[in-house]
């Protein structure tokens, strides 16, 4: 399955299945807490994880100047490809933006699908104005230096408590953000697709007055019901 193929079938796969789906193949910290969209409604994401990172605010090296650095949040911007999904490692910390309007709006610019993080942002409607979609933890005024410093990209993170590998397929609506391991991803998907059929299925039976016993999670005459009529 191609990167175009795999994220057209899990654009259709809310995330809450997705976790279902993964708690099943033994995986359960998937969800990324602190992640929930800036703005309400927005559509679904999908893409693979291009990762950044900080760690705690040094006052020698949580300067202005560090923006100027080689090692920056502006020069990771420029290494995004398109279609990825930036997840930013930002300890949780809610004191400092992560992100503001200008470093979101050369995202967008460059094609990135979203940004992730379990920290905040800064410049709010600067960022929505900029369409980026963002997933993040609220909104605060002071600039990252403040609080964090930027100390890599590409390299494995934690974000809302979940470990997350460049490349791992990142999902995210309204209900937050999931990550898919890499190696995973194909099967996954195949299997999420499946479960939104047959929920649909299941929910068209709800309506129509089924009790849920047998039903919801369903027996083997349940699931031999729907894959008669499936067929």
């Amino acid at each position: 399955m191609d990167d175009a193929d795999l994220i057209q079938r899990l654009r259709g796969v809310t995330t809450a299945s997705l976790t279902t789906i993964l708690l099943k193949k033994g995986l359960r910290r998937v969800w990324m807490a602190g992640t929930r969209p800036l703005t309400p409604g927005t559509p679904r994401v999908v893409g693979r994880a291009f990762t950044m990172r900080f760690v705690p605010g040094r006052e020698d090296v949580a300067t202005p100047a560090s923006w100027s650095s080689p090692r920056s949040t502006r020069a990771a911007i420029e290494a995004m490809p398109q279609g990825c999904v930036a997840v930013i490692d930002a300890r949780g910390i809610r004191e400092a933006g992560v992100y503001g309007d200008i470093l979101c709006a050369r995202m967008h610019k460059r094609g990135v699908a979203a940004l992730v993080t379990d920290g905040v942002v800064r410049d709010a409607q600067g960022v929505v104005d900029s369409k980026l979609p963002v997933w993040c933890d609220g909104i605060a005024a002071p600039p990252s230096v403040a609080s964090l410093h930027f100390v890599g990209w590409q390299e494995p993170i934690g974000c809302g408590g979940v470990a997350v590998f460049p490349d791992d397929i990142i999902v995210a609506d309204g209900d937050g953000a999931v990550v898919i391991p890499a190696a995973l991803a194909a099967e996954v998907a195949d299997l999420a697709v499946e479960q939104e059929k047959l929920e649909a299925w299941i929910m068209r039976e709800v309506e129509k007055g089924v009790p849920l016993p047998g039903l919801y999670p369903p027996n083997d005459e349940t699931r031999a019901r729907y894959e008669r009529e499936k067929g």
